[in-house]
């Protein structure tokens, strides 16, 4: 008969109860809950990193900002022309003889062209006659007036003889009188004798004055009007001396605007004379822009790759097609390598600001109007930054606020980002 097996109940020991048992459960809870958490904080990273613009960072432009000089300035393409290159013009109709050709290089005042005028030298040949004329009447004015003043002054000296003669007549009366050898009548007639003569010198005395006077304005008359037919003969064949066409200055022949043996009228255009020794570059500026040019203001013009110094001597009143004409003078020196027409890139220096904070230009600037732009951070992204630019030039623009030194700022490459506040970098 099997025997039973004994029970182990009587070793068996209470325990006391275990604290774990207590915070087994809520531990395994608040764990799970982390856990959850942490999963869909990833996912809603995840997700929000997913609805951000995606851009390539090797697809972008950027660039710190940095402290370095700023210039604004105003560029326009330009064109070289000269200083110098007149249009000369048909001084009289005739018939025109050209001395050179196009292309040809003159020196100052070498002979041009001939127009031959008949009708202008028959002019000069009466002239000049009638110079002559003139001259000869105002030489006869003078003898005739040389011989008028002789006779009226012949007439004042005899009135002086006459009242000599009538004091003498006078005196002696008197004398006699007072002796009693004469009437008292004679002696009054002597007297009256004595007062005529003195009313006769003083009238001849008066037109002899009136008569030199009107001798001396026909002369000048006379003289005048030969001066004056001399002036017009001088004239003339000032006239006549310039159908000699002369280069007024060296340089170059432009181009003939009329055909060799042609009839010509007056004030007609003939050719243009190029002074190539002076070349400036005239430059077509922005209405807007032109507003704030003035003389003097110094340029650079690039020829060949290098920049060569220049300043603004004109500016053109006129507006057309909304830009206004300025030129530049290179200063000092210029280029010998320049040709007229040749095109260059200008620009004039309106202001220059030294060591400023300010970034490369970029089409942020564009994008946005300059109001704001997108900073990156350590974490991958681009965050949009309100900002404030001030001066700009050719290769960068001052930044005035909005951004710290140092901080790294996508210039370009952010086509149709549109107003996004944040941007993922990959």
């Amino acid at each position: 008969m099997d025997q039973p097996i004994r029970s182990t109940a009587a070793q068996d020991r209470a325990l006391p109860p275990s604290p774990w048992r207590r915070w087994r459960r809520p531990l395994i809870g608040l764990v799970a809950l982390t856990a959850l958490g942490g999963l869909g904080a990833l996912s809603a990273r995840q997700l929000q990193s997913q609805r951000l613009p995606q851009f390539q960072l090797s697809q972008l432009s950027i660039a710190s900002v940095e402290r370095a000089d700023v210039q604004r300035d105003v560029a326009a393409e330009g064109r070289v022309v000269a200083a110098n290159s007149p249009t000369l013009f048909a001084p009289q109709a005739g018939t025109l003889q050209w001395q050179i050709q196009a292309g040809d290089s003159v020196t100052q005042g070498q002979l041009l062209a001939r127009i031959a005028s008949p009708d202008l030298q028959a002019r000069v040949q009466q002239e000049r006659a009638a110079a002559a004329a003139a001259q000869a009447e105002a030489r006869r004015a003078q003898a005739e007036g040389e011989s008028e003043r002789g006779r009226v002054q012949a007439a004042v000296d005899t009135a002086r003889i006459e009242l000599q003669a009538a004091l003498t007549a006078d005196k002696r009366q008197r004398a006699a009188f007072e002796a009693g050898a004469t009437a008292r009548l004679q002696w009054e007639q002597a007297q009256d004798q004595l007062e005529r003569a003195r009313i006769q010198l003083k009238q001849a005395e008066s037109a002899h004055r009136l008569r030199l006077q009107s001798l001396q304005y026909e002369l000048e008359a006379k003289q005048a009007a030969a001066n004056r037919a001399a002036s017009q003969a001088a004239e003339l064949e000032r006239q006549l001396a310039a159908l000699e066409l002369r280069a007024p200055h060296a340089g170059a022949v432009g181009s003939l605007l009329v055909d060799n043996g042609a009839v010509v009228a007056r004030d007609a255009k003939l050719l243009t004379l190029v002074d190539l020794s002076q070349l400036d570059v005239q430059i077509q500026v922005p209405e807007g822009q032109a507003r704030e040019l003035s003389l003097g203001l110094p340029g650079e013009v690039r020829v060949a790759g290098q920049p060569v110094a220049a300043k603004l001597i004109s500016i053109s009143p006129e507006v057309v097609n909304g830009e206004v004409a300025a030129r530049l003078r290179f200063v000092g020196s210029q280029p010998p390598e320049l040709r007229q027409n040749q095109r260059l890139s200008a620009r004039v220096l309106l202001e220059r600001k030294p060591q400023v904070a300010s970034l490369p230009r970029g089409s942020f600037i564009e994008q946005g109007g300059g109001r704001f732009a997108y900073v990156l951070r350590a974490d991958g992204r681009a965050e949009r930054r309100d900002i404030r630019l001030g001066a700009q030039s050719l290769e960068r623009v001052e930044v005035l606020s909005g951004l710290k030194l140092g901080e790294r700022v996508v210039v370009s490459g952010l086509d149709g980002v549109g107003e996004a506040r944040e941007l993922q970098i990959n």
